[in-house]
């Protein structure tokens, strides 16, 4: 469940009429982060390759904001232009990008000498490529006028490495240099690009593949705040990183794993 500030959308409304899009927002992790930014008063843009016309109404009806769902694969760059410019039409230019959409938690743990070829180009597909081809597509709105927001979602695993996962973490360190260097080239007109780096988090998405919490214990243990991680811990270091609190934030990591990752 999510703090009871968001779950009764009661806030200051610091993101009031901005328009954020997240990918992988119908679900998990994702939805969690469309409650957060819908109850600070931004209007909604799930992008997802699940049917997210479910969530969206959840958003519309608990928080009273304008919340659309778009069937998007954020790895086709045919898919990405159709939602920007059907976006456009439908809500107007985005303000914040939230990347969130990636694969985790469906991933086998293999030995990377036993990994399929074909499942790592399709980590690298929607890890990677995925923001690359969001922030291609709608940051130009931003540039135009002259102010946004992109959350990059990466991992506490691109600092600590993970065993049998090769695949994912380097997707997650590919998103650190993807942050740098955009955040170098949109600074001059006013857009902020940082990464918001959790530990293991139980997400509902992480909770139902097992194999995830198999090292959960030892993740704890590596914490100066020694316990597990929760959807509602990432909140409101997202709302920071879209907010104007963050206006002169920019090309860096804040990691939220309870003390794990010390940068």
């Amino acid at each position: 469940m999510l703090l009871n500030y968001y779950a009764t959308g009661v806030g200051m409304a610091v993101l009031e009429g901005r328009i954020a899009v997240v990918t992988g927002g119908a679900y998990s992790l994702g939805y969690a982060f469309c409650e957060a930014l819908a109850a600070e008063g931004a209007d909604i843009a799930i992008a997802d390759v699940r049917d997210s016309a479910d969530a969206a109404a959840g958003l519309r009806e608990k928080f009273g904001r304008r919340a659309l769902g778009f069937k998007v694969d954020v790895s086709d760059e045919a898919s990405v232009a159709k939602f920007a410019s059907e976006l456009r039409e439908a809500l107007g230019p985005v303000e914040i990008l939230v990347n969130n959409a990636a694969l985790f938690a469906e991933l086998p743990a293999l030995p990377f000498h036993e990994y399929p070829a074909d499942l790592w180009d399709r980590v690298m597909a929607v890890n990677v490529r995925g923001p690359f081809l969001m922030a291609k597509h709608l940051a130009p709105m931003m540039i135009e006028a002259g102010r946004g927001k992109i959350i990059n979602i990466g991992s506490g695993t691109a600092y600590k490495g993970m065993p049998e996962m090769l695949a994912y973490v380097t997707s997650k360190a590919a998103i650190l240099g993807l942050t740098r260097s955009l955040a170098r080239e949109l600074g001059p007109h006013g857009v902020n690009v940082n990464t918001l780096a959790p530990g293991l988090i139980e997400s509902p998405s992480v909770l139902e593949h097992p194999h995830n919490l198999a090292p959960s214990e030892k993740v704890i243990r590596s914490r100066a705040m020694p316990r597990a991680g929760v959807p509602q811990d990432l909140l409101g270091a997202l709302v920071f990183l879209a907010s104007p609190a963050s206006d002169f934030v920019t090309a860096q990591t804040l990691a939220v794993d309870g003390g794990s990752v010390t940068l």
